[in-house]
């Protein structure tokens, strides 16, 4: 099979057959295809993915399908999406070693990538439902975060690299378009693909689409993230793109990958740990979940801590790129002004991570693709109130992020809004 056929969907039937001279397959796994065994196990909104076994081992593959999934082909989308993934985890890989599955082998006219089977690993979303405290993914995430977000950008790298790259990116243009519009846009009107809790959520969802405020934020917001060409970021990144053991965590599905805002990918991360907070009451069948909460909060408050810290061992250490260029600041003597300059890039993170936060909450919940935390709580008014409290929560940091100066107040804040009786 080589990238010159037509393109053609793979099945759990013609897997084995159509790749099975496949070189880096058959060296992960045996050249013995009557003894593979696969199986799709693709639950996403856009792609095929396949886990197939053989005698000496086990891969992935994932190919790209020439419309969204979630919809089927009444939405068509370029298959090229599968070749900014490929090329988003590769530099992913450079620049936070060991954070990505490993690549064995890309396609580009199949539109397929054959990469390392993490196993036992879990999505990460799905641990946060069960209960499941894992005690290293906020440090992982941090310094994920940190070192891609840093080493992606004009701060670290040279000023001819990152301009290639942002304009091999700037073609993802079709899965930017998705975000800009389900994200930043369709929640706040009655867009025709949006679904919510209803009729419980309607008087709130009305109220949220008739305010001022939030659209003009979220309008500012989306702004943000159309100009700021900052830096590559994994575009899609939450709890349902993260894969975790007790002691390792992987990022993947980073296809929507392109050159924007630091906070977006931060805040986006951010906004999932805060809507797993509010979803826990409705996963309390077998005992409370305070324990739970408090957890959740702590995550946020580490991940945080870890990008902050890391980030800033970056700049003292890595800043090469044409940014705050050390022979203004130290090679004269100023480490104090790089430090100045330090607080005002992160300050900045801060703020409009926020809002990215907030604006996710709102897509998840009155958008198109919505996410198991509230989805796999069967009794609806229990769904609808967590759901209710998550929407005021966004509202308040989308609205409100330059008067908010720290985690702990933000964690506050979702503590007070989950502790009322109802909204």
């Amino acid at each position: 099979m080589t990238g010159k056929l037509p393109f053609e969907a793979l099945s759990v039937e013609t897997l084995s057959t159509r790749l099975g001279t496949n070189e880096a397959l058959c060296a992960k796994i045996g050249k013995d295809t009557t003894g593979w065994k696969v199986r799709e196990v693709g639950d996403g909104n856009l792609n095929l993915v396949f886990i197939v076994e053989g005698a000496s081992g086990a891969a992935v593959v994932k190919q790209a399908l020439p419309y969204v999934r979630l919809v089927g082909d009444s939405w068509p989308l370029p298959l090229k999406r599968s070749f900014f993934e490929y090329h988003a985890l590769t530099r992913q890989e450079a620049r936070a070693p060991g954070s990505v599955p490993a690549i064995y082998h890309f396609d580009e006219g199949q539109a397929l990538i054959i990469m390392e089977y993490l196993s036992p690993h879990v999505i990460l979303r799905r641990a946060l439902i069960e209960g499941r405290q894992l005690p290293d993914i906020a440090r992982d995430i941090g310094l994920f975060m940190a070192r891609t977000l840093f080493r992606g950008s004009d701060l670290s790298m040279a000023a001819k690299d990152r301009k290639a790259d942002l304009a091999l990116f700037a073609d993802n243009v079709e899965l930017c378009d998705i975000t800009e519009n389900l994200v930043f846009s369709d929640p706040y009107f009655d867009a025709r693909m949006n679904r919510h809790t209803s009729p419980q959520l309607d008087g709130l969802v009305a109220e949220l689409r008739a305010d001022r405020d939030l659209k003009v934020e979220a309008q500012r917001l989306k702004h943000i993230f159309a100009a700021n060409a900052e830096t590559l970021l994994h575009g899609d990144l939450h709890s349902g793109s993260i894969m975790v053991t007790e002691s390792e965590t992987r990022m993947i599905d980073p296809e929507f990958a392109f050159y924007g805002p630091m906070a977006f990918d931060v805040g986006m991360l951010l906004a999932n740990f805060w809507m797993s907070f509010f979803s826990q009451r409705g996963h309390e069948q077998n005992g409370k979940r305070d324990a739970m909460r408090a957890y959740l909060l702590d995550v946020v408050v580490e991940t945080w801590s870890v990008f902050r810290a890391e980030f800033s061992h970056l700049w003292r250490t890595e800043r090469t790129g044409m940014l705050y260029q050390k022979s203004l600041f130290e090679d004269q003597g100023d480490r104090l002004g790089a430090e100045q300059a330090l607080d005002h890039v992160l300050h900045q993170v801060w703020t409009d991570l926020l809002g990215f936060a907030g604006i996710e909450v709102h897509r998840r919940i009155l958008g198109l693709a919505h996410n198991a935390d509230f989805e796999t709580i069967a009794d609806e008014d229990l769904r609808a109130t967590c759901e209710a409290k998550a929407l005021k929560f966004g509202r308040h940091i989308a609205v409100n992020r330059r008067q908010i100066h720290s985690i702990d107040e933000v964690n506050t804040l979702a503590t007070l809004i989950e502790q009322e009786s109802s909204i």
